[in-house]
């Protein structure tokens, strides 16, 4: 028997701001919205993983099922940075292999518009006395005295390291970067942001951290997404349609920092974002040069850059060259944020992992519309949150 697990359905809200609806709203209308597309119901789902990062550990998934039907089937709150949507989804495929049911539905969710800058820090002071107590204590962030703990400074500093590593990664393509993904983002209604940017706007805008203006920065917003997940053996059972507008989940991967040799206050993404696309590519029984489309956590411009060699799209050290030739445009040979990304499609932290499946399951299944990469067969979805954990999952078309 298969081991194999599909999506069946899966969905995206519009993401953006969303004064009048909460969190459990724009969560109900992502799962409502997945099963309708999976063509089944509550009654189906064996397991909920529902993922919120900002919710206070509020049991989300159960305050889900009050909306859109309570079943008694086990429920679990998923937290885990920006890698939250992709755990979620995780969550609900090692159920699923497990043998604990045949169905299960993840979400992820959040409201973050005009969240801000999204400080991990809080205020140091100076006095004569000792603070930090344990294991993380002894290395917590010492923002603004050495370094930074905000989001931009971090990823400016990581993009910043790569250019002084390997050359080439200048302000001016940093932005270029970001225009690309502002051209993608035309195409996509569901984006926070639909507006081209030219390089002179981008570089001229207000500077967040350098090098990163605010154009290049990932959006704050309100989303969510929902994914419908099935056994190979359940997915043998239904429809002909279901069955042709399935996708394949290829490889399901998620890793946190290994041990290594390094300072352990100063994050680094890249090691456990290699590890995991080590492995997936390992699970899939594929490589880079397989892949039609990528949806990679973009989170800054400067982000995009070192995973491009993170994911192995490019030799060690050539992400700079691999930009400059034009792959990760739509019409290039390795398309790369074609949704716009997290600079203008949005960052609703929880809703990401999901929303950056959402993307290549659309072209996988031929819906994407205009944006439709053509002949997609194999793309791979990438999260990353400080802290540090990694998602990355490869998904392949329905050969039905």
């Amino acid at each position: 028997m298969s081991d194999a697990v599909w999506i069946l359905g899966i969905t995206m809200t519009k993401f953006g701001k969303h004064a009048d609806k909460d969190v459990i709203d724009l969560a109900a209308e992502a799962a409502l919205g997945a099963l309708a597309d999976g063509g089944v119901s509550m009654t189906d789902i064996g397991v909920l993983a529902a993922g919120n990062l900002m919710g206070g550990g509020a049991p989300t998934g159960q305050l889900i099922q009050k909306q859109i039907g309570q079943t008694g089937i086990p429920v679990f709150n998923v937290s885990n940075a920006c890698a939250t949507g992709a755990t979620a989804l995780r969550t609900t495929i090692m159920a699923i292999k497990a043998g604990e049911c045949d169905m299960g539905l993840a979400v992820g969710v959040e409201k973050l518009a005009g969240a801000g800058l999204l400080a991990g820090g809080s205020a140091k002071t100076d006095g004569n006395h000792w603070t930090p107590r344990g294991r993380y204590g002894s290395v917590a962030g010492v923002d603004g005295r050495i370094g930074t703990d905000t989001m931009p400074g971090t990823f400016a500093q990581i993009g910043m390291e790569y250019g002084h590593r390997y050359g080439g990664a200048s302000f001016e393509l940093f932005a270029r970067i970001s225009e690309k993904n502002h051209a993608h983002s035309t195409l996509n209604p569901l984006a926070a942001y639909t507006k081209a940017m030219s390089l002179e706007q981008i570089m001229g805008d207000v500077m967040i951290a350098y090098p990163n203006t605010r154009p290049m920065c990932s959006a704050n917003c309100d989303g969510a997404a929902a994914a419908v997940v099935v056994s190979d053996a359940k997915l043998k059972t239904l429809s002909a349609e279901q069955r042709r507008r399935a996708v394949k989940v290829a490889a399901s991967v998620l890793t946190s920092d290994p041990w290594e040799e390094a300072c352990q206050i100063l994050p680094n993404v890249n090691t456990l974002t290699r590890n995991a696309a080590r492995q997936a590519y390992e699970q899939a029984g594929v490589g880079p040069e397989d892949l039609d489309l990528v949806e990679l956590h973009d989170c800054f411009a400067t982000a995009e850059l070192v995973h491009y060699d993170n994911l192995m799209l490019c030799p060690e050290g050539g992400a700079v060259d691999f930009f400059n030739s034009g792959a990760p445009w739509r019409d290039g040979s390795t398309p790369v944020n074609v949704s716009g990304g997290l600079q203008s499609k949005g960052h609703p932290i929880a809703a990401t992992g999901i929303a950056n499946i959402w993307e290549i399951c659309h072209h996988l299944r031929g819906e994407a519309g205009p944006r439709q990469i053509e002949g997609a067969r194999v793309g791979l979805a990438h999260v990353i949150g400080l802290g540090s954990a990694c998602g990355v999952h490869i998904l392949e078309r329905s050969a039905a």
